[in-house]
């Protein structure tokens, strides 16, 4: 167990708590870039700030404090224009890094006035990846946005998946680093759910069932390998041998096989909400003809159906698992046993990293030599679960089937 102090230090993500500096070392997902399209304004919350993304007619993406500084009404509302984005209150304008440009009335009458020189309010970069809009809160200057594998590798399509979750990032996390889970959550749990419904229980089900027999989590230069050893495996299978990446701090990488590989991004909105951004790239044969892929679509995956959470499939039970810690998770009353010794790992990698922040270093993964992040890539095991890991149709067993394109996809796979 954590003291209360241990909890907060490891959760919040205010300005000026350690963790909250630590995450302002990195870039987040905040939108899809085909959001701007459909509307070119959208709230935003991050690390506990409340702004306002935008895309002026210029193309000029801002990320700036979400209150004019005039009267302080929200700029979600505003106008995008040629430079900026204007309050629609009274026509006050500000530019992509907080700066106001214009104050139509205080110009009027008092031509030569530099009022306006002297309003700023906080603004941010934004950069556009794969599809995906990315942000940056923290100190100058930035790092580069990671080029991760799935985000530039050619012959590929891609779509974006977000959930709001009423729960502190760390619980979703800590997830990922706990291998045993999925025997018991998306295996036993799944079954009996099928098997309450009525439903014929899928062969990749019942395989998850497996009893794990060992986990082990290795360190590398992005993050931890998990590994694990289940009832008819053995250590020369890749699932121990290759094992299963998680990325520092915030995301898990995930695959149903040859077909799809995702990152799953825990985004910090405040202490006791996460942004869940899936971000999946379909990889094709060699032989499939792939199209270019104008928009990358976005869509949001029901963390409640029918009033009630959403436990249909596995991603979803995961989200049923964190929101029911509630909002922040009581570390001090809980019991860690064998199982646990991934998350007490991450818990004490996050620690580190907060030193290393303080102490004026940067974390895992800042990136900030172009050459070295051209296109980076981590090996990654087989899924263990599934005798169908090279068929397009496994993708209807997970979250993707709430993508309404998702059948567009599948179509382009061969056969």
């Amino acid at each position: 167990m954590l003291t209360q102090e241990e909890n907060e230090r490891l959760t919040q993500v205010g300005p000026g708590t350690p963790m909250g500096e630590l995450m302002r070392r990195y870039w987040h997902p905040v939108a899809a870039a085909a959001e701007l399209d459909d509307r070119p304004t959208k709230a935003v919350r991050l690390l506990g700030e409340d702004l306002v993304l935008y895309k002026d007619k210029s193309g000029t993406l801002g990320l700036i404090e979400r209150f004019c500084p005039h009267r302080r009404v929200d700029l979600s509302y505003g106008i995008p224009e040629e430079r900026g984005l204007r309050c629609m209150y009274h026509g006050w304008m500000m530019d992509e890094t907080g700066q106001c440009v214009e104050q139509p009335f205080e110009e009027t009458v008092r031509p030569d006035g530099r009022f306006k020189e002297k309003v700023k309010i906080a603004g941010y970069p934004v950069e556009e990846l794969g599809g995906l809009l990315f942000a940056y809160l923290g100190p100058s200057p930035a790092p580069l946005t990671p080029r991760w594998d799935l985000f530039v590798t050619e012959h590929a399509w891609r779509d974006i998946g977000f959930t709001m979750l009423p729960c502190n990032w760390l619980q979703c996390q800590e997830n990922s680093a706990d291998p045993v889970h999925a025997e018991w959550l998306h295996g036993v749990y799944g079954w009996w759910l099928a098997q309450r419904s009525g439903e014929e229980v899928p062969p990749w089900r019942k395989a998850m069932m497996r009893p794990h027999k060992r986990i082990g989590f290795t360190e590398f230069a992005h993050g931890v390998f998990k590994r694990r050893v289940v009832e008819g495996t053995s250590e020369d299978d890749d699932i121990w041998k290759v094992g299963h990446p998680w990325v520092f701090p915030n995301i898990l990488r995930s695959t149903t096989g040859t077909t799809s590989t995702e990152f799953q991004y825990r985004v910090p909105v405040d202490d006791e909400h996460t942004l869940h951004v899936v971000y999946t790239r379909y990889q094709f044969p060699p032989e499939a003809e792939v199209p270019p892929q104008e928009r990358v679509p976005y869509y949001e995956i029901p963390l409640y159906r029918n009033g009630e959470l959403n436990v249909e499939v596995p991603l979803p039970q995961d989200f049923m698992a964190w929101v029911t810690q509630g909002p922040v998770a009581d570390r001090t009353r809980e019991r860690l046993g064998e199982s646990d010794v991934g998350v007490i790992q991450l818990r004490r990698m996050l620690n580190e990293a907060m030193a290393t922040v303080a102490d004026g270093g940067d974390p895992m993964n800042v990136f900030r030599d172009p050459a070295s992040n051209e296109c980076l890539e981590m090996t990654q095991e087989k899924v263990y679960y599934t005798p169908d890991r090279n068929q397009a149709r496994m993708i209807y067993h997970g979250h993707q089937r709430y993508n309404p394109a998702i059948g567009e996809i599948v179509g382009m796979f061969p056969g």
